[in-house]
């Protein structure tokens, strides 16, 4: 398995200010203006977790994943030149502003980066929460996970499992269909939802230690009228206790306590046919903004 866990993600939205006020306030992270209107987010000790770019329209620009050392991102090279994947080493200006000491670069089946990575950049004792709060759930189990929008979910399934090394959590098929894989003990790192023509970053989850975190929030959104995309529930899989908020970075953000933790040794892939077990009502009629058209 070369991804251990997610280390980082970056976005790139003209609103990238507005996570200077958004992301400490409301979700209780920690945020720091860098340089050229980037905002970097921090949810522990690390260097950050979210980096939102100013650009012209919201987007993803890459997925940063863990692979543990430096002998295993170049076996990692190794796999991709023996399969004939092209993909391209970082500039000691990119592993800066990443913090990490080397990463690969690679595309998957939709277009979409992902970067393979090891020694991030840890401060320890340092991180100060935006507002009162327990802590968020990273360590061996990254950031949270991402649900990525794909046009072709077989060959990206292909490429997640036969590239990366991930394996299948479970499957739900509803209204929307969605696909759940792990690398670690959190029972998704990441999940894929075909959505035809269409490819990108369709939520972003980060964890937190106490349910009152996801309740201060949720009063928090409503209080400010902050857009929601669903409304608090308990998903069927992963147990999560949650509710889905409309970032200024255009994609949604599912904020959640409580999730169930996967063990290879008895975990068994099972099939839903719904995604949650009370709650989660829809509420925006809009895709998230972060999506875009793709010719396949």
């Amino acid at each position: 398995m070369l991804a251990r866990s997610l280390g980082y993600v970056a976005v790139a939205s003209p609103d990238a200010k507005q996570w200077l006020e958004f992301g400490p306030e409301v979700l209780g992270m920690q945020a720091v203006e860098a340089d050229a209107g980037t905002v970097l987010l921090r949810m522990d000790d690390t260097d950050h977790r979210i980096a939102v770019h100013h650009g012209e329209r919201n987007r993803m620009l890459y997925a940063g994943w863990d692979v543990g050392s430096e002998d295993a991102l170049d076996a990692a090279g190794e796999l991709l030149r023996e399969r004939g994947i092209a993909f391209e080493t970082g500039t000691d200006e990119e592993r800066a502003a990443r913090g990490v000491l080397g990463f690969l670069a690679i595309e998957d089946p939709s277009g979409l980066r992902h970067e393979l990575f090891y020694g991030q950049k840890v401060v320890p004792g340092s991180f100060q929460p935006g507002r009162p709060m327990s802590r968020f759930i990273t360590g061996p189990q990254g950031l949270g996970h991402l649900v990525l929008a794909t046009p072709d979910l077989k060959r990206s399934d292909r490429f997640l499992q036969g590239v990366l090394g991930f394996k299948k959590s479970d499957e739900i098929y509803t209204f929307i269909d969605l696909w759940f894989y792990h690398c670690n003990p959190r029972h998704h790192s990441l999940a894929l939802t075909p959505m035809p023509g269409v490819r990108g970053l369709h939520h972003v989850m980060v964890e937190v230690a106490e349910f009152d975190d996801v309740g201060i929030a949720y009063d928090l959104c409503m209080s400010r009228k902050i857009p929601l995309s669903m409304t608090l529930g308990r998903h069927v899989n992963d147990r999560m206790v949650s509710f889905y908020v409309r970032t200024p970075g255009g994609f949604d953000l599912e904020y959640g306590w409580g999730a169930v933790t996967v063990d290879d040794e008895t975990w068994t892939v099972a099939q839903y046919d719904r995604p949650s077990v009370w709650g989660h009502q829809m509420v925006a009629q809009t895709p998230p903004g972060a999506l875009e058209a793709v010719t396949t």
